[in-house]
């Protein structure tokens, strides 16, 4: 069950954070294009929780240099905020969701990125994909709220240029002590073959 439908975005359609794919301007995916896919969704049961993810993935035998390096930089802001979550929580550490975006912001900024990255770090999820607690936000609003345990919320760090864009996207789950990434993590763009 989802409320909208997924996003697929090929080479620089990628770089646009908010494509919304249409039958009336699609094309066939073919060998040498770069692919984004936003999908999110739940069980269609009472009370599920949305898992909302985003991968990356190049049609070839190998990904070009340009491609991977921003993927490395996109994949070590996530990794930078997923760390700020891990290390507030064990240590029990108030955080609050600007604190997050800071950290993966500050990751991509420091790459020389920083102004590709023109949206919030995440988002609260619930049973709603967007829901009302805690957004990693220092962009758009400050979130001073408090991530507490037992909330789910997504870290997703992207970096937008006219050619293609990257995004990562993972879901964290916060326990009293703990935070987790639910669900597989992307090291690398996956190579697909045509």
């Amino acid at each position: 069950m989802t409320e909208d439908p997924p996003i697929v975005a090929v080479n620089e359609h990628s770089g646009n954070p908010h494509f919304e794919p249409r039958a009336d301007h699609s094309a066939r995916i073919k060998e040498g294009d770069f692919v984004l896919l936003d999908i999110w969704g739940k069980k269609n049961t009472p009370n599920a929780v949305y898992y909302d993810i985003t991968w990356t993935g190049f049609v070839g035998a190998a990904v070009p240099e340009r491609h991977a390096k921003i993927f490395e930089i996109v994949r070590n802001g996530r990794d930078a905020g997923v760390q700020a979550v891990q290390s507030a929580m064990a240590a029990k550490r108030r955080l609050e969701g600007w604190e997050v975006d800071k950290a993966t912001r500050d990751s991509i900024t420091q790459a020389g990125y920083g102004e590709y990255f023109v949206h919030r770090t995440g988002h609260s999820i619930g049973t709603s994909v967007h829901a009302n607690g805690a957004n990693m936000d220092n962009l758009e609003t400050k979130d001073e709220r408090e991530i507490i345990p037992n909330t789910c919320f997504s870290i997703e760090p992207g970096i937008y240029l006219p050619e293609f864009g990257v995004r990562s996207e993972v879901n964290m789950l916060v326990r009293a002590g703990s935070a987790e990434v639910t669900g597989k993590i992307q090291k690398e763009i996956v190579l697909i073959y045509p």
